[in-house]
């Protein structure tokens, strides 16, 4: 994270930050420096699909980084923060161009979770209805045992109707904010199993949780196991972290310059983790997925490497406060060092999940599994993204389609409704309703996705 220079403004869009020409983006499939190879997955090196029915059924464990954008991994393209894990995970791995979240926590959990856009099942902030089914029940019903550390943040504390984790569908949990909501960081508010851990004064939250995760693992490694790590890191208040001096010294002051140690302490979580599946010899068998649950916060600039800045946008609905990194790792099952550029939209991760393990889903789902893509084939990519954003019953609503290139907002009272926007050249959506045939087209497809989700 950087202090903002004077007079500065990001006017480069993604594909520019990560050297992707627009050309590359129109082909299917995803590649690095070229389309894959044709052929089977023997060709390149990937294990069959029979191979995969014959072996055991991967574990699976699902990372979401808390106020994390795109912009803040080296493997995206940053300059200001320090992320070797991740960026060896994508390079022994899967990179996803275009994944992109809900504008905001709560709204992308309850849609990561069921695989469902908003517009079905999101009731309010801090709220996830009862009655949803998520992928801690389709993992249950599978066979796997099932696990969640971290940030839940769906219990409606103040009232409403909630969820707690075993209702979820976890078999096990060591959680942040779940009745009590108090410090996420030093001397952290934990609820294990239902019960407040009373042992944590002086202790750092993100690696009670990252040692739970670790522990679990370790007991079930026999498989199968699912693990969902809704991390806390990077939220703010921007706190030092226990490899800052500050913390050493006994301080636990906010202040912004920490967002980056913050990133790089939640990049040593990932590697712990890591660490521990080479120790116990399962990263050949576990599926582990990376991402975030909206743009980094507003009021944090980030350089990049081509010399552009990007501002956080958490709550808003461009690019800044949407595109999330998405990492997969599957060592000897993932291609390695590969670039999709794909559409994946958050209601896409469980049917993913779902393939992986075996499970089926049922018809009210959203989603649709990029698990070909993970192995070499083209799969069946989205032509479109749909999100429907409220944070709360009366609260103003957003509606936009959108393809890689143009984004399409619905009827609604706010400022962008009914515009259309060239985001591959105009990423914070300053000049609307471009001219031309191309953009003519493309309002009439996505009026049409906007039409069907009324």
């Amino acid at each position: 994270m950087i202090e903002r220079k004077e007079g500065v403004m990001n006017r480069r869009d993604f594909i520019k930050t990560v050297g992707c020409g627009a050309a590359a983006l129109a082909m299917p499939g995803c590649n690095s420096v070229s389309s894959l190879p044709a052929g089977s997955p023997q060709s390149y090196g990937l294990l069959t699909e029979d191979a995969l029915r014959r072996g055991k059924r991967p574990n699976i464990i699902l990372i979401m980084a808390d106020d994390l954008g795109y912009e803040c991994l080296g493997c995206y393209g940053s300059k200001s923060y320090k992320t070797p894990v991740l960026d060896e995970l994508a390079r022994t791995g899967m990179r996803f161009e275009h994944c992109y979240s809900q504008p905001l926590c709560t709204p992308s959990r309850v849609k990561i979770m069921t695989g469902q856009y908003n517009i079905r099942n999101y009731t309010k902030f801090g709220a996830m209805h009862s009655k949803e089914k998520t992928f801690g029940h389709l993992m249950q019903s599978a066979g796997y045992a099932t696990c969640v550390v971290g940030k839940w943040q769906l219990a409606a504390r103040d009232g409403g109707i909630g969820t707690y984790p075993k209702q979820a569908g976890f078999d096990e949990h060591c959680l942040w904010q779940v009745k009590d909501r108090g410090s996420r960081y030093k001397d952290p508010i934990i609820v294990q199993n239902g019960r407040n851990r009373e042992d944590l004064k002086g202790r750092y939250g993100p690696d009670i949780f990252c040692d739970y995760l670790l522990e679990f693992v370790e007991r079930r490694k026999a498989g199968p196991f699912f693990v969902y790590f809704p991390m806390v890191l990077t939220h703010a208040p921007f706190e030092p972290t226990p490899d800052t001096e500050e913390w050493k010294k006994g301080s636990s002051k906010a202040h912004k310059k920490h967002f980056a140690d913050m990133v790089a302490y939640m990049d040593k979580i990932v590697g712990r983790i890591v660490q521990k599946l080479d120790e116990l010899g399962l990263r050949e068998n576990t599926l582990l997925l990376f991402t975030g649950d909206n743009g980094t916060p507003r009021g944090i600039t980030s350089e990049m490497k081509d010399g552009s800045f990007i501002d956080g946008g958490k709550g808003l609905m461009t690019d800044a406060g949407t595109h999330v990194a998405l990492i997969a790792s599957w060592k000897g099952a993932v291609l390695a060092d590969k670039v999709c550029p794909d559409l994946v939209d958050f209601s896409d991760i469980l049917p993913t999940i779902a393939e992986a393990s075996g499970a089926s889903v049922g018809s009210e789902i959203d989603g649709r599994s990029f698990l070909p893509q993970l192995r070499g084939k083209r799969g069946n990519p989205r032509d479109w993204i749909f999100c429907w954003y409220r944070r709360n019953p009366g609260s103003t609503l957003y509606r936009f389609a959108r393809q890689k290139r143009w984004k399409l907002y619905g009827d609604g009272k706010y400022n962008r409704a009914g515009n259309l926007y060239d985001v591959a050249a105009d990423t914070l959506e300053q000049n609307p309703n471009p001219g031309g045939p191309e953009a003519a087209a493309a309002k009439k497809r996505l009026q049409a996705v906007l039409d069907s989700m009324m």
